[in-house]
């Protein structure tokens, strides 16, 4: 894991990872295979017009996940066991 500052705040990253601050458009481009989790997950954003800025943080919150839920949606996109 890599610790990258954004906006004053600490962010594990990882290198080929998905993460919650990537955009949509920046997960499906690098994860093609993601988008069935997204979609399956209630996430229909991968075809809006707001995939291209919008995070998979700030889309999450817009449909009602909580911290959690966020936290383990990244886990499942990374191969991990979230829910």
């Amino acid at each position: 894991m890599v610790n990258k500052i954004i906006k004053k705040k600490i962010v594990k990253t990882s290198k080929n990872g998905i993460t919650k601050d990537m955009t949509f458009a920046e997960i499906l481009e690098k994860h093609p295979e993601a988008g069935n989790i997204l979609f399956e997950s209630g996430l229909h954003c991968i075809g809006c017009g707001g995939a291209i800025y919008e995070t998979l943080e700030q889309g999450c919150m817009m449909h009602g996940f909580s911290k959690k839920q966020i936290d383990d949606l990244v886990k499942r996109l990374n191969g991990g066991k979230g829910k």
